[in-house]
């Protein structure tokens, strides 16, 4: 009997090793409230935006992610043509695109602060543009 005890135990216990938590990190802290989840290659992020529809800035002024490959994704849902760039060093700027396309910027970020903007014509100097904190 004792030794089945064991043989129970032992085997609940590598079950339960076996079991993984299946909630997504955080993404996001502050006001950012980005969509993210994890990217495969051992951090960074994929990040989700939308241009506004009525003014000339982005659903949101901040976002975090993971030092890594960091990517946001734009959503343009105005009849303005948009785009997104991460300012930072080698980050691929995203294409200018019109209503109903996605705009996608990527690169790889270390730990720091950064700008994410829109380079179509002043809609920068405008307001369209947030940050970016990568940890």
């Amino acid at each position: 009997m004792r030794r089945l005890t064991i043989v129970l135990v032992g085997a609940m216990l590598a079950i339960a090793g076996c079991g993984g938590d299946d909630e997504e990190p955080a993404g996001s802290s502050g006001g950012g409230g980005s969509s993210s989840s994890s990217s495969s290659s051992g951090g960074g992020e994929n990040l989700t935006i939308a241009a506004d529809t009525g003014a000339l800035k982005f659903d949101k002024a901040e976002l975090t992610a993971k030092a890594g490959k960091v990517t946001i994704t734009m959503d343009n849902p105005s009849d303005v043509p948009h785009n997104v760039v991460i300012d930072a060093p080698d980050a691929k700027a995203g294409e200018t695109v019109g209503k109903g396309k996605k705009s996608v910027a990527s690169g790889e970020l270390k730990a720091g602060e950064y700008t994410y903007y829109c380079a179509v014509g002043n809609h920068r100097s405008a307001g369209m543009e947030g940050k970016l904190t990568v940890q």
